[in-house]
């Protein structure tokens, strides 16, 4: 009958009410959905990072954002220096490293959160989340210790020697580490953040610890600063690499969990719904968004659906998306979220 209501069809929601329903598995009129990606032409100042992620959320009206920053930003307190030749295709590249040898470790002091670069951070989520005024969940992205620890070195594998012949010593870096961060943390949601979006780069990955290792080296950190958020709304772990170790990681305190879906010896979206609790974020391998068609994008989205029932599920890339992927993708991979409403 003309006009009569379909009953399995939901009111549409607003972007909160969207993102809490998919995170305590209940019905949602659409897939939740966010891209994110670096801005290297606008990383240099909080104004500049803030305008550029808030324009990029406004543009593709997001369900929530990803506040990426300045790649190195966790490090440059520390004495690690980069150089940016300019222009939106220019990756800013580490030029010095302040860990050379077994000694270096012992200088590292916990980082003042009121000063410097983290300061800056702390200055562009104020203005972002003052700007989406509480209609959004933003987070920013905070490195697990070990991987912070990693960067410091110029040759990032140099860590698993460290942990062989000066154990000790890292284990109070990370001790200085761990503190810092959690301070940060801390201090994000103070300005707003919904949560954190917490990475593991490299190191959650059997192609650098195993699972025994992961328990000494990652573990104990990172729940410390997690600890630091707990209260949070929305808080994700975003595990990188192939071969990761996203089950030894499953039990943290975390809303949901973000990883390279689709990439070699790592878990499908169904298997982690299945054996954990949490919301998973993805659907969208990187190198679709990058090099595929719009029908191919459209066709990863509703095949992620068939694999999560539409529930649990947020609808994301396997990390951050390509700086060059084609306009037209980026809007398709937004449009396919609008093209899957209703009960799956």
């Amino acid at each position: 009958m003309a006009g009569q209501i379909d009953p399995t069809v939901l009111t549409k929601m607003t972007k909160l009410q969207r993102m809490d329903a998919a995170l305590h598995n209940q019905p949602v009129d659409r897939p939740p959905v966010s891209l994110w990606r670096h801005f290297y032409e606008c990383e240099q100042t909080a104004e500049d990072l803030a305008g550029a992620m808030l324009a990029f959320h406004k543009k593709y009206d997001w369900d929530w954002m990803k506040i990426n920053p300045r790649a190195s930003y966790h490090v440059e307190g520390w004495g690690v220096k980069t150089s940016y030749a300019g222009g939106p295709n220019n990756k800013p590249r580490v030029s010095e490293h302040p860990i050379r040898g077994a000694s270096d470790w012992g200088k590292l002091r916990p980082l003042p959160t009121t000063e410097g670069v983290l300061d800056e951070q702390l200055e562009a989520v104020e203005r972002i989340c003052e700007a989406l005024a509480g209609d959004t969940y933003a987070i920013p992205t905070i490195f697990n210790p070990l991987s912070i620890a990693a960067d410091l070195l110029a040759d990032k594998k140099e860590l698993l020697n460290v942990m062989q012949k000066d154990p000790q010593a890292l284990k109070d870096a990370l001790e200085v580490i761990t503190e810092t961060f959690a301070n940060f943390a801390s201090a994000c949601i103070k300005e707003g953040a919904s949560g954190i979006f917490f990475a593991t780069t490299d190191w959650a990955s059997r192609d650098m610890l195993n699972e025994e290792q992961w328990e000494e080296w990652g573990k104990p950190y990172d729940l410390r600063v997690l600890a630091a958020v707990q209260n949070a709304p929305f808080n994700v772990l975003h595990v990188c690499k192939n071969n990761n170790l996203l089950y030894c990681l499953a039990d943290y305190p975390v809303h949901a969990i973000n990883w390279a879906v689709g990439s070699p010896g790592n878990p499908g979206l169904r298997d982690v719904q299945l054996n954990t609790n949490k919301t998973v974020i993805g659907g969208y391998m990187n190198e679709t968004l990058r090099e595929g068609t719009p029908a191919k994008i459209t066709s990863e989205a509703r095949l992620a659906r068939e694999q999560t029932g539409g529930r649990r599920w947020i609808l994301g890339p396997a990390c951050a998306i390509p700086i060059d992927c084609p306009e037209e993708n980026i809007r398709a991979a937004r449009a396919a979220a609008d093209q899957l409403q209703g009960p799956a």
